[in-house]
C-alpha cells in the first residue's frame, strides 16, 4: 500500500461524472457511507439544478480534460471515482484515454485512490463463459482494446497511484438513461411501452448491473483500504439472466402485460446506417456480447465484502420504472 494511503479521517470522495448513471449512483452511496462528495462541472450551477440531490455535493467548475482542473478538484481528496466517458462512443481514445491520463496525474499529487467502473468490454471470445479477475483479456473490438488500455494504464501507475477497478455486466436502473440498453431499446417507453425490444439471442445468457447494486458494492470496498492492493480488480456478478428472454418476462410481470410483444432488435437499420454514422458501427462491434454467454464470477467480491448487494430482479425492474411514461 502507497505510503500516502488515506486514513480514517481523510473522507472526501471527488466523483468524475455525477449527473451520469453511474457517477450519480455510486455518489449517493458513498454519501450514505459517510463520504464528503465533490464534484465537477463546466456549469457548476447548471448541474446543480438539474441534479437536485439528497445528499450534500461541492460543485467545483473544471473540465476533466483539462489536467488543471482536476488537480485542483482532487487536492485533499482520499478518493477519484473516475466515472465520466465520451458520449455515445464519440471519439473514444482520443477522449477517455487522456482524461484517464489526468485522473492518474491528480491521484499522484494528492494521493488519492482511484476506483474505475469497468465492464465486460475487455474479454473476447476466449473468456467465456465464465470470467474472473485473471481471465485473458484480448477483446476484438476497439473499444474493448482501449479499455485493456486505460486498466494497463492503471496498472502501471502502481503502486504510486492505487486504484480499484470493479468490472460489471450491462447497467440498468434508476438514473441509468441514455446509458442503459434496458432504457433506450428494451423497455424504450417506461410503463407504456407497446412492445420489448431484445438486442441478442434470447436463449443466450447475458450479465446485468443494477446500478444501486453496483454502487453499494463498490462503496463497500472504498471502506476496505488496508485490504486492497495497490492495483486491485474485482468482478461485480449482478444479474445473470439465462436464457435472455427472462428479462422479457420479467418485465411482462412487473407491469402485468403479459401478452406484452418480444420483438428482435433490427440490427439490419444499424448495419445500413453504419457506412454513415460512427456510433452504429460502435454498436455492431459489441454485438456479440448479446449473441454469447460471458458471465462474471464474483468470488473475489464476495470474499472480500461478504454477499454481494443484489435487488430482486422484478423490483429492480420496477425501480427503473417508478415515474416513467412514454417517450
Amino acid at each position: 500500500m502507497s505510503e500516502r494511503a488515506y486514513t480514517a479521517t481523510s473522507r472526501i470522495a471527488l466523483v468524475l461524472g455525477l449527473t451520469g448513471g453511474i457517477g450519480g449512483a455510486t455518489a449517493k452511496a458513498l454519501a450514505a457511507g459517510g463520504w464528503q462528495i465533490r464534484a465537477m462541472a463546466r456549469d457548476p450551477e447548471g448541474a446543480r439544478a438539474r441534479t437536485k440531490l439528497a445528499y450534500p455535493v461541492q460543485w467545483l467548475r473544471g473540465d476533466a480534460t483539462n489536467p488543471g482542473d482536476v488537480a485542483r478538484a482532487a487536492e485533499g481528496a482520499a478518493l477519484i471515482v473516475h466515472a465520466v466517458n465520451p458520449p455515445q462512443y464519440k471519439n473514444w481514445r482520443g477522449l477517455a484515454v487522456p482524461m484517464l491520463a489526468n485522473t492518474i496525474a491528480a491521484a499522484r499529487q494528492s494521493g488519492a485512490r482511484i476506483i474505475f467502473p469497468g465492464n465486460v468490454y475487455v474479454f473476447g471470445r476466449d473468456a467465456w463463459p465464465l470470467a474472473d479477475e485473471n481471465s485473458p483479456r484480448h477483446p476484438f473490438t476497439r473499444k474493448g482494446a482501449v479499455r485493456v488500455e486505460m486498466e494497463r494504464m492503471l496498472r502501471e501507475a502502481a503502486p504510486e497511484v492505487r486504484s480499484l477497478v470493479v468490472r460489471a455486466g450491462d447497467f440498468f436502473g434508476p438514473g441509468a438513461g441514455g446509458s442503459s440498453w434496458f432504457a433506450q431499446v428494451i423497455a424504450k417507453g417506461g410503463r407504456n411501452l407497446r412492445k420489448i425490444v431484445y438486442p441478442g439471442q434470447t436463449g443466450a445468457g447475458h450479465s446485468w448491473a443494477y446500478l444501486p447494486d453496483l454502487a453499494e458494492a463498490i462503496a463497500k470496498l472504498a471502506a476496505l483500504e488496508d485490504r486492497l492492493a495497490d492495483a486491485e480488480v474485482v468482478h461485480f456478478g449482478g444479474h445473470w439472466i439465462e436464457p435472455g428472454r427472462d428479462m422479457a418476462e420479467a418485465i411482462r410481470r412487473v407491469l402485468r402485460r403479459p401478452r406484452l410483444p418480444l420483438r428482435n432488435f433490427p440490427w439490419i437499420v444499424v448495419y445500413l446506417g453504419a457506412p454513415f454514422v460512427g456510433f452504429l458501427r460502435e454498436l455492431i462491434e459489441m454485438r456479440y456480447l448479446w449473441d454469447v454467454p460471458l458471465r462474471l464470477d464474483n468470488k473475489k467480491l464476495a470474499g472480500l465484502i461478504g454477499v454481494e448487494p443484489h435487488t430482486p430482479l422484478d423490483a429492480a425492474i420496477a425501480a427503473c420504472f417508478e415515474g416513467t411514461d412514454a417517450v
